[in-house]
């Protein structure tokens, strides 16, 4: 909980968009100034996403003082950056204690946290789909409700924002907010183009081009020609002079750009937009980090921060071991190259693009299409290795099936953030990837949990001539599983390593992979402690499960025992499921009473306050002692 002494005049008092709308417009620089002074003391505490939401704190100022929340809906982009939205719509004190925390607030929207976050997202670009259905069902049903969707320039870098902007009416009750931040995508350079701006942006503006319309269309018999001929002549000399752009060439009413952190500006253009009653587009400049020095000079490191500010580890992450590995790689091979989909920090693939900028890619918001490049780049007698997280890996399910395994290309998949994911939550769950991977054949799945088998099993994919996927969670190695496993097992090629000896008598065996090996360490111990003595066999790869099941096989005592195949992702089509048919087959497991224990059929949403999320899935250390106690009885 954060502590601090300092007077808060206006969140303790805004339990509803209504209450926001009462406080006098005068006071809105000292508003904004509070919301940016807690943002700053909530992240640094619990972590979350800082520069993004400090850049749209006049901007979601403006939204909920002109628009009116919840009858009318606000979608955000990612909605990494919704924290002031949360602040505004009466759940200051319950983020200032809990944000990213188990049953707590989320750092992204969730329809089940509040009626004012009317669409859930994690994934960047899927905003105006949504906004898309929400403002056609409102035509369809006769509401005069308006869709604001707050979209990043960051997120026109996928392909959903276009494939969702050439399905936009003109008829309908919808504004797209462009909050350009980072990446110029328009042509509004020079002074004439400012002054243009600043003319189209200004009530009057308006007024005399809609009378004006509204004149000329009066006129008989040639006043609908005459509006159409006079349109067009202002479209073409504007045109000439300051260009035209793409949205209006979409159809769509564009309106900007103007500076997206001075409110007064945000709030009657927003205004103006409302008025039109069709799509708008309304394009804000604003800075990220806005009002917090830090984060104003590096807002890619403020971007999303642990707990506790920001003083970074020099303990190096699984992410950034996997980018100094493949890095290394390339100083001595000239074919590997490296791909993210705008990830590049995040997937610890930094030194890499430093390094070798020629041979580095990053596509941004584009998963689907890094893959496919991926497979292009190997297909021509390239090395790519492809980081992308879990989460998002799910968006090129059809890239890797169709571009990479059918034509068994040796593209090198890193799955970062495999497994679960406490803080983020059910968005950024590494869930999905070993059930969707297992089904694609002429693909291998890798499954280090320590630095030095991550790098094995770099090298071997490189080496396999065929796709791989390298899973591997968030965070730091374990010393406790480097203790528990290899302390005595030194290999150069990965398939399996136990805690035990064939010669040992065990009551019970766990089999699992991943990180998730902590927690059955953890029931190891507890159950020795009762005289239950159980061993472990970590897997170091998947797939081939065949050879997986080999594997398990000559380190699996001959005695009868129960065994749980214990994991960390989803059960249907998962570890458990596909390396149980192989097992059931050989004959060193006819006495084995087999059973499997992963997430069972959920998203892992629903998770009480202080809840571990190992215990929300009950896959914890506890749940297996009762699950082994229960079979050796």
């Amino acid at each position: 909980m954060i502590e601090n002494n300092r007077e808060i005049k206006y969140l303790n008092k805004i339990n509803s968009p209504e209450d926001f709308k009462a406080v006098p417009n005068e006071e809105m620089p000292a508003v904004a100034q509070e919301i940016r002074s807690e943002l700053v003391e909530i992240v640094s505490q619990n972590g979350g996403h800082l520069s993004s939401n400090l850049g749209v704190v006049e901007l979601t100022m403006a939204i909920h003082k002109v628009f009116d929340s919840p009858r009318d809906h606000i979608i955000f982009d990612v909605g990494h950056q919704s924290y002031v939205h949360k602040l505004l719509t009466g759940r200051y004190q319950d983020m200032r204690d809990t944000l990213r925390q188990s049953g707590g607030i989320c750092g992204f929207t969730n329809r089940a946290e509040s009626e004012h976050d009317c669409f859930g997202a994690g994934h960047s670009s899927t905003s105006l789909s949504a906004a898309l259905g929400f403002a056609v069902s409102d035509k369809l049903n006769g509401s005069d409700a308006y869709t604001i969707a707050v979209v990043g320039d960051g997120a026109y870098t996928g392909g959903m924002i276009h494939e969702a902007l050439n399905n936009c009416r003109k008829d309908l009750n919808m504004v797209i907010i462009l909050n350009e931040n980072e990446m110029s995508i328009s042509k509004n350079i020079g002074r004439f183009a400012k002054n243009l701006s600043k003319l189209r942006t200004s009530p009057g503006y308006f007024k005399t081009k809609k009378a004006t319309g509204a004149f000329l269309r009066k006129i008989p018999f040639i006043g609908k020609y005459l509006f159409r001929f006079v349109l067009g002549i202002k479209k073409a000399v504007k045109n000439t002079l300051y260009g035209s752009n793409y949205f209006e060439s979409m159809g769509l009413t564009y309106l900007g750009p103007i500076d997206g952190n001075d409110y007064e500006q945000v709030e009657g253009l927003l205004k103006e937009a409302k008025k039109l009653g069709e799509s708008v587009v309304v394009h804000l400049k604003t800075v990220k980090g806005k009002g917090y020095d830090p984060a104003e000079k590096a807002p890619d490191i403020y971007h999303g921060m642990s707990p506790s500010a920001s003083k970074k580890q020099d303990k190096r992450t699984f992410s950034a071991t996997m980018g100094h590995i493949v890095t290394e790689m390339a100083e001595n091979d000239d074919r590997i190259c490296a791909i993210t989909a705008a990830m590049c920090d995040g997937t610890g693939l930094c030194e890499f693009r430093d390094k070798f900028p020629k041979r580095f890619f990053d596509v941004g918001i584009a998963e689907e299409h890094a893959l496919t490049f991926a497979a292009g780049l190997a297909a021509n007698g390239m090395k790519p290795l492809v980081a992308i997280y879990s989460t998002f890996l799910q968006r090129g399910f059809d890239n890797i099936i169709h571009d990479i395994a059918l034509q068994k290309l040796p593209v090198v998949i890193c799955v970062d953030r495999a497994g679960l994911n406490a803080a983020d939550g059910a968005t950024h769950h590494g869930l999905f990837d070993v059930a969707f991977l297992s089904e694609i054949p002429n693909l291998k799945i890798y499954t280090p949990i320590t630095y030095e088998a991550l790098k094995i099993a770099i090298k071997q994919a490189f080496d396999e001539g065929i796709p791989c996927a390298i899973r591997y969670p968030n965070g730091y190695e374990s010393q406790d599983i480097v203790d528990e496993f290899y302390s005595s097992n030194v290999h150069s090629s990965l398939g399996a390593v136990s805690n035990f000896s064939v010669d040992d008598k065990v009551d019970a065996v766990i089999v699992t992979h991943g990180r998730i090996a902590l927690e059955a360490i953890k029931a190891c111990k507890a159950l020795k402690q009762k005289g239950i003595n159980v061993g472990i066999i970590l897997l170091e790869f998947l797939k081939p499960y065949g050879e997986c099941a080999e594997n398990v096989a000559s380190l699996m005592p001959t005695i009868a025992c129960p065994v749980i195949l214990y994991e960390e992702e989803i059960r249907s089509g998962g570890m458990g499921m596909n390396l149980y048919d192989k097992l059931v087959n050989l004959d060193i497991m006819k006495n084995k009473n087999i059973q499997i224990m992963a997430v069972d059929d959920s998203f892992v949403t629903d998770r009480k306050k202080g809840e571990a999320i190992y215990t929300s899935a009950k896959i914890d250390a506890d749940s297996v002692c009762q699950k082994i106690s229960e079979l050796i009885k």
